[in-house]
């Protein structure tokens, strides 16, 4: 029977090519010259530490940092941008967490959008991906399309299809 199985996965090296762009860019800006900056990618946590002088060079980093992700291929939804900015001392610091595999509640989502939708097919959770059986490649493609017009709020991929 074909089957496919949904995951949201973030690849690490990607998003390590995207922090190094900002990097980049940021340091060569000029509103940003002799103003202490830091941006740093904990791969085992998978945050993102900022630091800047104010809120708003906060915020004109995370902008950079999504469109350059954008343009490495990752989604923005990847990024949860929840936890505001804190104060501390003379700069403002943010933690950027990074979305990596599916939640239980979020394969929960999947599954019910799924159920939902009417078509025969059967969903399955399986530890941090949802995998989606039918008869038809049809029906799984309709599924597929069925996810991408969802707004979820995570970044879905499709992967491990087989027929």
């Amino acid at each position: 029977m074909p089957s496919f199985d949904i995951v949201s996965k973030v690849d690490p090296q990607t998003l390590d090519n995207a922090v190094n762009v900002t990097k980049k860019e940021i340091t060569n800006r000029f509103d940003f010259k002799d103003s202490p900056v830091v941006i740093d990618l904990d791969k085992k946590e998978m945050k993102i530490k900022l630091e800047a002088e104010s809120d708003m060079k906060i915020t004109q980093i995370t902008d950079v940092l999504i469109s350059r992700s954008m343009k490495q291929g990752l989604d923005a939804l990847a990024f949860d941008m929840s936890k505001e900015a804190y104060p501390s001392g003379k700069i403002t610091k943010k933690e950027v967490p990074v979305r990596n595999g599916l939640k239980q509640e979020d394969a929960k989502k999947v599954v019910k959008l799924i159920k939902d939708s009417g078509l025969k097919v059967q969903a399955a959770i399986m530890d941090d991906l949802v995998r989606v059986t039918a008869k038809k490649i049809d029906d799984l493609q309709a599924i597929i399309k069925l996810c991408n017009g969802a707004n979820l709020g995570i970044p879905l991929q499709y992967v491990n299809m087989r027929s």
